[in-house]
């Protein structure tokens, strides 16, 4: 599992570390991190229909900012949980581009055992950094 829960950063709200060797690892353990706070066991989110996202920005913290707040979207619009299935970042002319294919399902209570509700991803002490070790972020998520 290559994130963590931190308990120091924020009293109301849920606060993680996520890493990968690759932007793109990190952003995986990102959104798992995310799903994970909603959802006890993500292994109970069967790939039932899947969606394409496609998120750009100038700079890789927003980029995941804006990736993890899709993610929240749809579970709120649409009632979706769902996983990376698969997760491409490129970076052009400056710009950061993400394509991902997300996979998951509907909440279904009976299957799903729900754990909070997260509302939105916030800027407080929110960080993304390029490390010896490969990539790092710190979120704090609205619950």
């Amino acid at each position: 599992m290559p994130y963590r829960y931190l308990e120091d950063i924020a009293v109301a709200d849920v606060a993680f570390e996520a890493w990968g060797t690759t932007l793109e690892e990190m952003f995986i353990a990102s959104a798992d991190a995310t799903m994970n706070v909603m959802v006890e066991e993500l292994a109970t989110i069967e790939n039932r229909q899947s969606l394409e996202v496609s998120v750009e920005h100038g700079e890789a913290d927003m980029l995941l900012f804006n990736f993890l707040n899709e993610l929240i979207f749809h579970k709120d619009a649409r009632r979706l949980l769902l996983r990376v299935a698969t997760l491409a970042v490129a970076r052009r002319d400056g710009l950061f581009t993400l394509h991902a294919l997300l996979s998951g399902e509907e909440i279904d209570p009976a299957r799903h055992s729900l754990n909070v509700d997260v509302k939105a991803v916030t800027l407080h002490r929110f960080r993304v950094e390029q490390t010896d070790r490969g990539w790092e972020a710190t979120v704090v998520l609205d619950i």
